[in-house]
């Protein structure tokens, strides 16, 4: 019965450890808060570009758990306050992060 035992203890042990190494971090996403965050991105993808206002391709769109960064350029103000509003409207987001520019006019 011992050994039973020493085994039994041994595969929790090596149990626990596999779970902690899918854990999320401050720094890494686990495997499911990474799927999570690609959702997020292309859900505010397909609304940015739905947007008759925006429709602008040149708005990257980066999600790390559930905090939305936007980037690129765009040609107001205005559109910037839009994306941050449709960004924000997406079921998941918990947060935007603006770091979009508003074209120079040449």
């Amino acid at each position: 019965m011992k050994p039973f035992n020493l085994f039994a203890n041994f595969f929790l042990v090596i149990l626990l450890v596999s779970f902690l190494g899918c854990a999320s971090t401050a720094k890494q996403e686990g495997t499911g808060e990474y799927i999570d965050d690609s959702v997020i991105t292309t859900k505010v993808k397909a609304e940015i570009l739905k947007d008759e206002t925006l429709k602008s391709s040149e708005i990257n769109v980066e999600t790390f758990k559930g905090v939305v960064q936007l980037s690129g350029f765009v040609n107001s103000q205005a559109d910037i306050n839009r994306a941050v509003e449709v960004a924000s409207s997406v079921k998941g987001v918990t947060s935007v992060k603006n770091d979009m520019r508003v074209k120079g006019k040449r």
